[in-house]
């Protein structure tokens, strides 16, 4: 059995995940559905998502429709109470250096522009939906393989312009001094947020009453911490509804 929550996990956040986990774990126990005791924080992405032991997980909308829709389910979608965004929504905060003079979009369709991976929807996919109608399209690129590196990078006029999950530049911008360096330019529209996942063995519905349950039982700092408000009900239709970048526009 396989369980994990690395999409926002940073070291200030360990022990509220411990905790987190800890009471989904017993929450699930309850209902009679058998989780491993610890979180296996040191591995992420399709080894643990396309893993058959699959008990819980955090998806980005990108690769559950591309990749992983049919082979696994959705439990619910966290809601992180993101400005701007419905409940369970999520969109990207376009970042540029605090101190490049560009004001508008359309002036940085020449710079240089670094993202985490191609099939990342806040990273990539929800940026070249963004621009495209603009025609703008990025030549100059570099992949960075995280949003902090992609942060970094352009802190460092290494890259120019970045598309950061909205949940992970709070995060940078809570606890990385680099974020003073950098400034939001816009955001992209909202879609659905990242969603739990589990395997096609699991019941969906009964792990979704557990998941809520043990965000309902949080201590207050640790739902602090973790920014969670709550766990919502999005279906697979809406997450499929979000078009995809074509093949060619990846590097």
């Amino acid at each position: 059995m396989i369980a994990n929550l690395t999409m926002y996990a940073r070291p200030e956040l360990e022990t509220a995940h411990v905790q987190f986990w800890a009471s989904i774990h017993d929450s699930l126990a309850q209902r009679g559905v058998e989780a491993p005791l610890k979180l296996t924080q040191n591995v992420w992405g399709f080894e643990v998502w396309e893993d058959p032991t699959l008990v819980l997980s955090q998806t980005c909308g990108m690769p559950y429709r591309t990749c992983l829709h049919g082979h696994v389910q959705i439990i619910g979608t966290p809601d992180y109470g993101l400005e701007g965004c419905p409940a369970g929504y999520y969109n990207s905060a376009i970042i540029v250096r605090a101190d490049d003079a560009r004001a508008s979009l359309s002036e940085f369709a020449s710079a240089r522009l670094t993202y985490n991976a191609s099939h990342s929807q806040s990273g990539f996919a929800a940026l070249y939906n963004h621009t495209k109608p603009l025609d703008i399209l990025f030549s100059d690129r570099v992949v960075s393989g995280g949003h902090l590196a992609s942060a970094k990078m352009v802190a460092q006029r290494q890259a120019d312009i970045a598309s950061i999950d909205a949940q992970t530049w709070r995060l940078i911008s809570r606890y990385e001094p680099i974020a003073a360096q950098l400034r939001v330019l816009e955001y992209t529209t909202p879609t659905p947020g990242l969603p739990y996942i589990t395997g096609l063995q699991h019941d969906p519905n009964v792990i979704y009453d557990a998941v809520s349950e043990a965000i309902s039982m949080l201590p207050a700092p640790d739902a602090t911490a973790l920014d969670l408000h709550g766990l919502v009900q999005i279906g697979p239709a809406k997450y499929l509804a979000v078009p995809n970048p074509p093949a060619s526009a990846a590097l």
